[in-house]
């Protein structure tokens, strides 16, 4: 089973309603058609329902089975912000609220937090940083947590790891220079969370150009004080480094470079980049190069579910993320 098939099933056991607002965009009516037709969840189009006509027409989608969230109705909005008022992490005042709503991002969001849906996907339109500041300011985060952050389930054909040809990557769309104390968090949020989705028992590598210490560098110092920390805040996992890529997933080379005992080395399934330049790059590279899918932009750490789509992606992986999110839900 391909790995979307297998998010798909297990959204389908327990579908949830998914906000929509990016209805000016072809691919998430098409994604939404999708959603329904597969019983992944019920779309709800958060928009002015004029533009959700007029995509739907352009691309030829019909709207039969979807809801659809007026945000030019002021009552309806007003009654959503009411709900919103008894929001445990309250964000924004009523009156912030009425000026944020027309955004309909935020009026999506708001709606999730007043628990009219279940979760929001966006981001093919709107940047990622304008996804991240919109969650901050409408759902905030969850209690404890330093960072939100961004893993991504990657498929890659003719790649043989130990949970066949899928492997986890993280932070991929957020951080873009992260301290130690951030870049543990992001690994131990990322092993809770592929552990929770997937039922995959974490082995996390912290990647470098060094492994164990065969180069220096300022980086592969932070990279070791961020392995300390998340190694002493949560001992139950398995984290380990610092690793070469090709040390962390192949046991040949790290039967040759890792002289010590290791759970990780040569068998991770979950891979935490130094930074943001390496995490896209490395992404990027797995869809082009390797001709590879790469769903799931759930932003890790929110106090509800919230997804943000790579502005390059398919219909496909969009509904791949639609049934991550709606997983995180559930």
């Amino acid at each position: 089973m391909s790995l979307i098939e297998t998010l798909i099933e297990k959204a389908k056991q327990n579908p949830k309603r998914v906000a929509l607002p990016e209805c000016e965009a072809d691919k998430t009516l098409l994604a939404a058609r999708r959603v329904l037709d597969d019983g992944i969840g019920t779309p709800v189009l958060v928009n002015d329902p004029a533009v959700i006509r007029e995509t739907a027409e352009r691309v030829g989608v019909s709207l039969e089975g979807m809801e659809i969230v007026d945000i030019t109705d002021e009552a309806a909005r007003d009654a959503v912000i009411a709900r919103y008022m008894q929001y445990p992490k309250l964000m924004l005042s009523e009156k912030g609220c009425k000026r944020k709503m027309k955004n309909p991002m935020y009026y999506a969001m708001i709606m999730e937090a007043a628990g009219d849906v279940d979760c929001t996907f966006c981001g093919h339109v709107n940047t990622t940083g304008d996804v991240l500041i919109a969650a901050q300011q409408t759902i905030g985060m969850q209690d404890g947590v330093d960072v939100p952050s961004i893993f991504a389930l990657t498929e890659i054909p003719g790649f043989e790891g130990p949970e066949g040809n899928k492997i986890a990557l993280a932070d991929c769309g957020l951080n873009a220079e992260p301290a130690p104390d951030e870049l543990a968090s992001i690994a131990i949020a990322t092993c809770d969370n592929i552990k929770a989705l997937m039922g995959w028992e974490p082995r996390c590598a912290f990647l470098s150009f060094s492994t164990l210490g065969s180069g220096t560098a300022s980086s592969v110092d932070k990279i070791n004080e961020a392995i300390r920390i998340a190694q002493e805040r949560r001992p139950d996992l398995a984290i380990d480094g610092e690793f070469q890529l090709d040390a962390a997933i192949i046991p040949a080379v790290a039967e040759k470079k890792i002289k010590r005992e290791s759970k990780v080395a040569g068998k991770a399934n979950i891979l935490i980049f130094p930074e943001l330049n390496a995490a896209n790059i490395g992404i990027k590279m797995i869809q082009i190069f390797g001709k590879g899918k790469g769903y799931g932009h759930t932003l890790s750490g929110f106090y509800k579910p919230v997804a943000d789509s790579s502005r390059g992606s398919s219909v496909e992986e969009i509904v791949g993320d639609i049934a991550m999110v709606v997983i995180a839900a559930q």
